[in-house]
């Protein structure tokens, strides 16, 4: 962990010495860049026993992460309109 945590802060610091200079080939070769690490990821997932064995129960749960979310999102939104609709009418 402590060797990503100094790959980021080394990146932070390149970026803020190359600020200005044209680093344009970086970002075309973010996204796909992206894809591979998600693809390696996914090899290494799908490679460990225990984790494909675990699948059925993360998904329960994954589910219902997402579906909280949303009707917490929902709500949250829901109660911003209405207050920002209470707000305009109130304004002669």
């Amino acid at each position: 962990m402590l060797t990503v945590i100094i790959i980021m802060v080394a990146g932070i610091v390149a970026g803020r010495l190359l600020r200005g200079k044209g680093l344009g080939g970086v970002r075309a070769a973010i996204t796909p860049l992206i894809l591979v690490l998600l693809f390696l990821l996914g090899l290494q997932v799908g490679h460990n026993p225990r984790v494909i064995a675990g699948l059925p129960t993360l998904g329960v749960e994954a589910a219902a992460i997402a579906a909280l979310a949303l009707l917490g999102s929902m709500a949250g939104a829901w109660a911003l309109w209405r207050w920002v609709s209470a707000q305009r009418s109130q304004r002669p």
